[in-house]
């Protein structure tokens, strides 16, 4: 069976791609969906001088705004009806999963299978909701405040114009919360990170010529634009190292027999991701990051001193920051990785199905030993995604780079690329397969 998956994988090309019409319509379908949601981005909402919020925003992007920028494509600093993004979706994600830790109901609820799972989306639909209006509120209240020396932000401030803004703001996470939906239903990859990618990918051609025009006026030398070059082809490849790497758990299956026939005696393995948890760590922990601090950035310079202190401390490179960002990655490193792969159920499957790691005792040792190489290869992927997402920090904080060539967008536009690739592949092989089924029916009946 191996042999001919092997055989079929590298059968793929051209050919077979354009004969997989599913597929096709699948891509097709993706495509336009991420083209709306780019046509969203530059819808701007009502009530907001565009010209006066731009000249504004570009005094702050280098702060927590400019981060919450990219992860909107560029939505924020224009004001449009995505200005959220889907940043209030993911937050509502984690607060549901922690909660599944805490709660017994959601915990019951989350082993219901199918059922379940549905009844915990609808909630973390819910909290979508409500958190995308408390954000919307405090935005609104913060543009209010904000002025230059053109004139204020905000044409006609009011709680007509506070009314609007969070339902603007919380109709487009709503609407890209169910088009992520549809994009993982009808389409390739998982809707939720190919809007992020979408975002990131979409705004790299801006920040590149930034840089080179920056490289131009002399403020950065050209010696330092090529070793940025070299980092980002460093930065992927060992990106791409980490993503594919395995620890491959050996797994014996006893032999048994049936009748006159001899079943088992093979050998397979568990493969264990160096990096379990994915992307998933960063993204969750600037999220939350990006939570409190939408609002104090925003009222920071009106506030009492000690909201502007909070904010400075909290800016890029500040060692408050970092130590924030850092200690997210590393708990949801742990965390998600602890809600992906249960070492207890593993062991209990593969004792029920006779299969053993050799040396180790089925059962309880073999949770045990499954639970304490997976803390090791957690505590390598923390270290390896924390410094991937320090990257950007030191850039910013020396020299003056844009967010865009940090370490946190490449690692999200090359995870999403290998997970979306792979998902094209798979779509191909069965493709593949289901053509080869066919085949021997139709000899099977000439026969």
């Amino acid at each position: 069976m191996a042999s001919a998956a092997e055989q079929l994988a590298a059968n793929l090309n051209f050919g077979a791609f354009a004969k997989a019409t599913e597929l096709k319509k699948r891509i097709w379908f993706t495509l336009g969906a991420l083209i709306i949601y780019r046509l969203g981005t530059y819808i701007p909402m009502p009530g907001v001088d565009a010209l006066m919020l731009a000249e504004l925003f570009r005094s702050n992007q280098s702060g927590v705004l400019g981060m919450f920028d990219m992860f909107a494509g560029g939505a924020l600093g224009r004001m449009t009806i995505f200005a959220l993004n889907i940043m209030p979706y993911i937050s509502a994600s984690i607060i549901m999963q922690l909660m599944t830790t805490v709660s017994p109901r959601l915990e019951l609820l989350k082993k219901e299978g199918e059922a379940g799972r549905k009844k915990m989306n609808q909630y973390t639909r819910y909290g979508t909701v409500l958190l995308a209006a408390l954000q919307a509120y405090g935005i609104a209240i913060g543009l209010e405040g904000m002025s230059g020396g053109g004139g204020a932000v905000v044409t006609e401030p009011g709680y007509f114009f506070r009314a609007t803004t969070v339902i603007t703001l919380t109709g487009g996470t709503i609407f890209l919360m169910w088009l992520g939906e549809q994009i993982t239903a009808r389409g390739v990859g998982n809707g939720i990170s190919l809007i992020i990618f979408a975002g990131i990918v979409a705004e790299l051609p801006r920040s590149l010529a930034s840089t080179l025009e920056l490289g131009r006026t002399g403020a950065i030398s050209v010696f330092v634009i090529l070793i940025l070059v070299i980092l980002v082809v460093g930065v992927v490849t060992f990106i791409v190292f980490v993503e594919r790497a395995q620890r491959r758990i050996v797994v014996q299956y006893p032999k048994r027999q049936v009748g006159v026939r001899m079943f088992g005696g093979e050998s397979s393995h568990l493969p264990l991701k160096l990096n379990t948890s994915g992307v998933i760590p960063p993204i969750f922990a600037s999220s939350l990051l990006l939570l409190p601090m939408t609002v104090v950035n925003f009222g920071s310079a009106d506030g009492p001193g000690w909201l502007t202190t909070v904010t400075a401390l909290l800016g890029h490179g500040q060692p408050l920051y970092l130590a924030l960002y850092v200690a997210g990655i590393v708990f949801f490193c742990f965390f998600y990785t602890a809600v992906v792969f249960n070492p207890v159920d593993t062991a209990d499957n593969l004792k029920k199905y006779g299969g053993f790691v050799p040396g180790v005792r089925p059962g309880k040792n073999t949770a045990e030993y499954l639970d304490h190489v997976l803390t090791r290869l957690t505590v390598v992927g923390a270290i390896y995604l924390s410094a991937v997402c320090l990257l950007p920090e030191i850039l910013i904080t020396y020299w003056a780079v844009p967010f865009y060539f940090g370490g946190t967008s490449l690692l999200i536009v090359v995870s999403v690329t290998m997970d979306t690739i792979a998902q094209v592949h798979s779509h191909l092989l069965a493709h593949q397969y289901e053509g080869l089924i066919k085949k021997a029916r139709l000899r099977g009946r000439t026969r």
